[in-house]
């Protein structure tokens, strides 16, 4: 049996999988340092939601990919696990 990571490298070869997947990639990235940051600090959603005033069901909504946080909850959810936040513009390659 395939593990996902086996399937995906598979469908990666795929161009028009892969151009999907590379145009997702940012959701992803904010996806990862939500659901990372949060485990990093062994906050439960209620708990982040308490030093963030976003409820727990948007947080588990952003979590899933459910949801598109704003700025201003990038913000919020940044200072309440004690981080900044950065965004940046790559160049295309």
């Amino acid at each position: 049996m395939l593990t996902l990571d086996e399937v995906i490298a598979e469908e990666m070869k795929n161009p028009a999988f892969k151009a999907e997947w590379d145009a997702l990639e940012p959701e992803f990235q904010i996806i990862r340092a939500i659901i990372e940051g949060r485990e990093a600090r062994n906050f439960s959603e209620e708990e982040l939601s308490e030093a963030t005033g976003i409820s727990p069901a948007d947080i588990l909504s952003m979590e899933e990919g459910a949801a598109n946080p704003t700025l201003s909850d990038l913000k919020r959810l940044a200072a309440g696990l004690g981080m900044t936040l950065r965004l940046d513009f790559q160049p295309i390659a």
